[in-house]
């Protein structure tokens, strides 16, 4: 009998220490897996203020932190921005947020176009640079924030595809 309990507890060990493995193998291969996207953003963001003081921008603040209070339903909370460069030239200041890979530094992407809208609006910047450092462009991005707005008759029932930033 004494050997059964034995052999009972050596398979619960075993087999907990195979689950454990196991967490750690996946814990392992997904932070390595992370990792690479990071790397290639850091180094983004290094070749970006190069790229920037190239033509001429004066980097004024680094991962440039606001508070920006928003009101919903009567309720105010506080967002948290941190744009990546503020910067300066000819008397404007710009926010100049950088983006790598394949869709990121896109304006037909959503996510970064509501970005670079946010920038503009909190930051109280004159425009938005989008830099993609590992293209080497550097792509000024204006709202039109005054433009009369267009009642709902007068809009086309379906507005004319374009294609930006491609």
């Amino acid at each position: 009998m004494n050997l059964v309990y034995a052999a009972v507890a050596i398979a619960v060990a075993a087999a907990v220490l195979a689950v454990w493995l196991a967490a750690r193998w996946r814990g392992w291969r997904g932070s390595r897996r992370a990792r690479r996207p990071a790397v290639r953003a850091i180094a983004g963001e290094e070749g970006a203020v190069a790229l920037l003081e190239e033509e001429g921008y004066r980097v004024t603040a680094r991962q440039a932190r606001l508070l920006w209070p928003v009101v919903v339903d009567g309720e105010a909370f506080d967002v948290e921005l941190r744009a990546d460069y503020l910067v300066e030239r000819d008397g404007e200041m710009l926010v100049a947020e950088v983006k790598t890979g394949e869709a990121a530094p896109r304006l037909d992407t959503a996510a970064t176009r509501r970005q670079l809208l946010e920038y503009r609006v909190a930051f109280g910047a004159d425009a938005v640079l989008l830099v993609c450092p590992e293209r080497g462009v550097i792509h000024r991005v204006d709202f039109a924030l005054t433009a009369a707005p267009v009642a709902a008759e007068n809009l086309p029932a379906f507005p004319p595809a374009r294609t930006l930033g491609a």
